[in-house]
């Protein structure tokens, strides 16, 4: 059998979605079915989701569409990726559209009468708070818009965060944290080596902060961050390790009983902040004119103001006890507090899904579809994966193998027959048409190659990989030129 389906991706820019639409057709002996699958997400969930289906013996073609301007393009590791999701792009039974707003220019009711399967696989893009006083001041940033602003994000760009402070609070301990962290305090030099775009670049290059302390409610044992983000720290040239060795009291025992990845994680911190540096690490960080380090069981209270009550100035954190062993442990308030100054702070505490049409379930608590193995609850032919399936969790890794497992579900649901396939739908026939008569002019993969091409022309005039284009209308003149 063939398969005909369509996948839609995500775009991370203002108002804007873009998808992918993949077409499997099932053809037996007896009977020819059109079966069409869409899939809502243009990021890794969407990609990885195609990429299964297309391998599936018999079952799926992929004609790929969508336009995606977002993060995916941002990081030297997501470069691998997009190497990956291009092959993806360019096979021979895979389209790709863009620049079209899921829930807005077309619904997922519209997508379910024209297809028999939709995959909804856009991603987390809300801000968990703090919930606190004072986290609105001028010098608060959510890590995902300060990420947002550094990497090219459209809907980031007119960010301008302050950082002329000596010292940045980021509130959270995971990978995007230790990004953050690592960005801040990097010679100029070598982030001029990566894409981070030239305004951002510029305004790094001024920033005053020589400081950044990464804070954790939890302790060394349930850092969320991995050890290849926690050595580039470690290695970061000019900048010395600024931790308190009584935090990691019981840590060696605890080596003993902990899996190997934890293990390896916690080895490096012990090592970093017990061990007696070796005479040439000594001198470096005798040397370093920046510091970083790890704080653990504190969780914020308020973030205080300055003299002029509009602009932070430091943060008020609980001190916290562990109840429980291992990721199972809860962070409990001892009752004691304590103060640290600042002049920026960044809450990386976790990213959340939105819900995008009131026709999708969705839970506002865990922000996810309601789903088993990626089946949305109540909602036959409808699934979701990546982190709208999850919750914001894992690395890479885990979205691929969470993508894959929706995937099979799919087939699974259609070679089955538990999912109705056998009467005819319009697929991107039907969607197509009404797009154009609402006006959506949709952006094809070989479009966003010219958008693709136009930025590693401009990076390479500046000896970087690529310089972002910054602004939409700029990207759809690019594209369509």
């Amino acid at each position: 059998s063939e398969v005909e389906g369509w996948i839609w991706g995500r775009r991370l820019g203002p108002s804007c979605w873009s998808f992918s639409d993949v077409r499997v057709i099932t053809r037996s002996a007896s009977s020819a079915a059109h079966q069409k699958v869409c899939v809502v997400g243009g990021g890794p969930a969407g990609f990885y989701t195609a990429q299964h289906l297309l391998k599936h013996p018999h079952s799926v073609i992929l004609p790929l569409q969508g336009q995606n301007f977002d993060v995916v393009l941002s990081s030297l590791p997501r470069q691998n990726v997009i190497s990956t999701f291009t092959q993806t792009a360019h096979h021979a039974r895979c389209c790709y559209y863009g620049n079209v707003n899921v829930g807005t220019d077309v619904s997922v009711e519209e997508l379910r009468e024209a297809y028999h399967a939709v995959v909804l696989s856009y991603g987390a893009e809300g801000n968990r708070s703090m919930g606190v006083p004072g986290e609105d001041l001028e010098g608060v940033y959510p890590a995902k818009d300060f990420v947002g602003w550094y990497n090219g994000l459209p809907s980031n760009r007119e960010l301008n965060p302050g950082l002329d402070c000596e010292t940045a609070v980021i509130l959270g301990q995971g990978n995007v944290a230790l990004d953050v962290a690592r960005i801040l305090l990097s010679p100029i030099d070598e982030l001029k080596k990566t894409d981070i775009t030239q305004r951002s670049l510029d305004a790094l290059a001024q920033s005053q902060v020589r400081r950044v302390l990464i804070v954790g409610r939890r302790g060394p044992l349930q850092i969320a961050g991995t050890i290849k983000e926690l050595r580039e720290m470690v290695n970061l040239p000019d900048t010395k390790p600024e931790m308190v060795a009584s935090e990691f009291e019981g840590m060696a025992e605890a080596l003993k009983v902990i899996p190997r990845p934890r293990k390896r994680l916690t080895e490096l911190m012990l090592k970093t902040a017990v061990d007696p540096p070796a005479e040439k690490e000594r001198q470096r960080r005798q040397a370093a004119s920046r510091s970083w380090g790890l704080r653990f069981l504190r969780s914020p209270l308020e973030v205080l103001a300055g003299p002029d009550g509009a602009r932070v100035a430091g943060i008020r954190l609980a001190v916290n006890r562990l109840e429980g062993t291992g990721d199972g442990s809860v962070a409990v308030p001892t009752g004691e507090v304590e103060t640290m100054d600042c002049g920026l702070v960044i809450t990386s505490i976790g990213y959340k899904s939105l819900p995008i049409d009131p026709a999708v379930p969705f839970d506002p608590r865990k922000a996810i579809v309601p789903n088993s193995l990626g089946r949305v609850q109540q909602a036959a032919g409808l699934y979701c994966s990546g982190w709208l399936k999850t919750g914001p969790v894992g690395v890479i890794a885990t979205t691929m193998n969470n993508s894959f497992d929706t995937a099979h579900s799919v087939v699974e649901d259609l070679t089955s027959g538990c999912l109705d396939a056998t009467s005819a739908k319009p697929g991107s026939t039907g969607i197509g048409p009404l797009l154009d008569k609402r006006g959506v002019k949709p952006v094809s993969f070989s479009d966003w190659e010219k958008i693709n091409q136009e930025e590693r022309r401009r990076g390479a005039a500046q000896g970087k990989p690529r310089e972002k284009l910054l602004d939409v209308e700029e990207m759809l003149k690019t594209a369509r030129t």
